[in-house]
C-alpha cells in the first residue's frame, strides 16, 4: 500500500524492515484487517469524546508529513503535516541539546488560538487545534485527553 493510499484508506502506514525511515525505531509486524479501526473511525472517536468548546481540529499525520487523517475546518492539512513534521523534529534537536528530556508536544500560541504537535508513536504525530479564546490550560487538558485516547486506539490496532 502506499503512503497516498494509506493517507486516502485512513489506515495507518507500516514502515517495511531495513527502511531508511524505519532505522533505529520498533517496527510492528502487520496486522490483518479484521477488527481493525482505522485513524478517521478514532478521530472521529475521539472527536466526539473531547471539550467541543476547547477543540476546533484534529489530524493525524506521518513523521515524514503525511496526513492520514483530518477533522479541521478551513486549514491546509498537507501544509500542516508537513509543518508539524518539522516542528517535531526540530524540538527533538532542541530539547536534545537542551538536555530536558525527549520531547513530549510542541506547542504554537496564537492570538486567535492555539496549536500543539504531539508524538503519538514513533511514527505517527497528532496535531490539535483549539477555538479562538481558549486558555492553554484548557487546551492543554483537552489536546492531551485527545492524545491519551488516540494513543489507545492505536495500541489496540497492534
Amino acid at each position: 500500500m502506499t503512503a497516498r493510499e494509506s493517507a486516502d484508506s485512513g489506515v495507518l502506514p507500516m514502515r517495511k524492515r531495513g527502511s531508511a525511515l524505519s532505522a533505529g525505531l520498533a517496527v510492528a509486524p502487520p496486522l490483518d484487517d479484521a477488527g481493525k479501526k482505522t485513524v478517521t473511525e478514532a478521530l472521529q472517536e475521539i472527536h466526539g469524546h473531547i471539550d467541543p468548546v476547547t477543540i476546533n481540529g484534529v489530524l493525524a499525520a506521518t513523521r515524514d508529513g503525511l496526513v492520514l487523517c483530518a477533522l479541521t475546518r478551513g486549514i491546509e492539512n498537507e501544509s500542516v503535516a508537513a509543518m508539524a513534521a518539522a516542528a517535531a523534529g526540530l524540538a527533538a534537536q532542541f530539547i536534545a541539546r537542551a538536555k530536558v528530556g525527549d520531547p513530549r508536544v510542541v506547542f504554537f500560541e496564537g492570538d486567535s488560538g492555539q496549536v500543539g504537535v504531539f508524538s503519538v508513536d514513533a511514527d505517527t504525530l497528532l496535531v490539535v487545534f483549539s477555538k479562538p479564546n481558549t486558555t492553554m490550560g484548557m487546551f492543554n487538558v483537552a489536546a492531551k485527553q485527545a492524545l491519551a485516547l488516540l494513543q489507545e486506539a492505536i495500541a489496540g490496532q497492534r
